[in-house]
């Protein structure tokens, strides 16, 4: 018979710190309490709904402040439980969903990342250069997809109905009515490396000394080391063939999208030169990029120096801009104002909270992740 452990003691609590943490596979979530004084855990429950933390703040009525992250269930039960005290929108997650919204801005417009191709040398009486590439098929296919999903969508049919129209399931016809254009739904395909382009310069410089035989070519690349197929080297030289041109200088890979949102994110003193010079040149042929990241830096700045009272100002000048995913960012603060400006403001932050998940995540390890949650949070709460 296993002995009963003993509810650990719980004494005053003025500052509370709230988070969720993943206890099981299949997204299933539990919730730990922090006393942000102490840095000790106070309580864990399964689940994150804001019921069971206006259970346990009414019988802690000497909370004053509730440091949380944005979900709306832990503001609901704040209110509820303890509607004395003061909520603060957690910075750590404040900044990371900035981020989110950065990386998705910056994917809408990742065609203008590339730099502009330096002139061409004239070639004498060599043909034009071939036809540009025809668009992938699953393009096309996600640009149909994206009109047919608008077009029902404004003739008033549900999310649901339009999957079983089109054949969709209902959560890409969400994202697709999402998206305002059809650039934001292809931009993470469109995003990815292909197997062939850390090769392209090469190939493309011996296409151009006048190699036309894709096999030739497959095995001058596969003893550099090329992990593909000979399928693939045929296809990206496909495009050159109508025409017998020259092959254009591929010049150098654009930054990727996560590339750029790193360098828009990180502190302009903590870039590297190289980076921060391509940021630089990015911001001068975009006057888009600019302008978000200006947005960015001026938020960096209102979080790191407590100037909670600019966040109006900064939500109305982000919601004048075309940036869809950034004007949500915004207006998903306005419906948390005020714990968001006072953790803009206060210097509560959640840092105690994560450094304990951590440590919760440690234990789940050792114990082969078979325990049920009883153990342990027996095994949290009652740890020295």
């Amino acid at each position: 018979m296993v002995r009963a452990l003993p509810e650990p003691e719980v004494g005053e609590v003025e500052v509370l710190g709230v988070d969720d943490f993943a206890f099981r596979k299949g997204r299933h979530y539990g919730t730990v309490l922090i006393d942000m004084a102490t840095h000790r855990p106070l309580h864990l429950y399964d689940g994150r709904e804001g019921e069971d933390l206006a259970a346990w703040l009414r019988d802690h009525p000497e909370v004053k402040v509730i440091s949380r992250d944005r979900s709306s269930g832990y503001a609901e039960g704040a209110r509820i439980g303890a509607p004395q005290a003061e909520q603060v929108s957690d910075r750590y997650h404040l900044w990371a969903n900035l981020g989110q919204a950065v990386e998705k801005t910056v994917n809408g417009h990742r065609s203008r990342l590339a730099e502009p191709p330096a002139e061409p040398a004239d070639i004498p009486d060599e043909p034009q250069v071939v036809q540009p590439q025809t668009e992938l098929k699953i393009v096309t296919r996600l640009r149909e997809q994206h009109a047919a999903a608008h077009d029902l969508w404004q003739q008033g049919m549900s999310k649901a109905a339009i999957g079983r129209k089109i054949g969709l399931h209902q959560a890409t016809v969400r994202k697709l009515v999402n998206a305002p254009s059809a650039d934001d739904v292809i931009a993470k395909s469109l995003q990815r490396a292909h197997i062939v382009d850390p090769y392209a310069g090469y190939l493309h410089r011996r296409w151009n000394e006048g190699v036309r035989n894709a096999a030739q070519l497959y095995r001058e690349i596969q003893e550099q080391g090329y992990p593909g197929g000979e399928l693939a080297v045929q296809r990206h030289l496909r495009r050159y063939r109508t025409g017998r041109g020259h092959a254009p200088d591929p010049g150098p890979k654009p930054p990727s999208v996560r590339e750029v949102t790193s360098w828009i994110m990180t502190h302009p003193e903590h870039l590297r030169d190289e980076d921060a010079s391509k940021l630089r040149r990015l911001r001068e042929r975009d006057p888009d990029l600019d302008r978000l990241t200006g947005h960015v830096r001026k938020f960096a700045v209102m979080m790191t120096a407590r100037h909670g009272d600019r966040l109006e100002d900064w939500i109305t000048e982000v919601e004048r801009d075309p940036f869809a995913p950034l004007a949500r960012f915004a207006r998903n603060l306005r419906r948390d104002f005020d714990a968001v400006r006072n953790g803009l403001s206060l210097p509560h932050s959640s840092g105690a909270v994560e450094g304990n998940i951590n440590r919760l995540k440690m234990l789940k390890r050792q114990m082969f992740g078979r325990a049920g949650l009883d153990p342990l949070r027996k095994r949290v709460l009652l740890a020295r």
